[in-house]
């Protein structure tokens, strides 16, 4: 069990590092297409031209029918061809294409993301050294997120009093 657990898990490592990379995908079909015609040039006797003539045409799933399998081992590897092609081949290129459809350009970089969180840091440093500086008291809860557009804000019971110096006052 531990080995099929294994082997799942490489084959599933195998076909992202097959879908991250045109190249690799790219190679991969190649790679496919040459082994499956030389074994069918193999299986069936047949000159290595149409025997790479029929893994690309059955490999696309088209399938004419001018040439084909006539003894078993090479129908097992038309079945074993389609099914890759059809089941993991395919559906990689066309995952591929759609995340380069899907991906925002307008996100942040993870550097980016990183600059903001620091320089968040800092303003937060630089705002706590102002409220020690001006002796106004940070609620404990600064995390509070402040109201949704259109939502009225609960009164501020210091600002309301008048007195400059509470601390509901930043400004002088």
């Amino acid at each position: 069990m531990y080995t099929l657990i294994r082997l799942s898990r490489a084959v599933y490592r195998a076909m992202v590092w097959l879908a991250n990379s045109p190249r690799t995908l790219a190679l991969a079909y190649l790679i496919l297409i040459v082994v499956c015609g030389g074994l069918y040039s193999w299986f069936e006797n047949a000159s290595v031209g149409d025997s790479l003539w029929w893994a690309v045409v059955t490999a696309s799933t088209v399938g004419y029918g001018d040439i084909s399998p006539h003894n078993t081992p090479a129908r097992i590897l038309a079945v074993l061809l389609i099914s890759v092609m059809v089941l993991l081949v395919i559906p990689l290129i066309t995952a591929h294409f759609a995340s380069k459809l899907i991906v925002d350009h307008d996100a942040f970089r993870h550097e980016e993301q990183e600059e903001l969180k620091q320089n968040l840091r800092r303003v937060r440093q630089l705002l706590e050294e102002l409220a020690v500086r001006e002796g106004v008291v940070v609620p404990e809860d600064s995390a509070t997120p402040s109201p949704a557009v259109g939502e009225k804000q609960p009164p501020d019971p210091a600002a309301a009093s008048g007195d400059p110096g509470s601390p509901g006052e930043l400004s002088r």
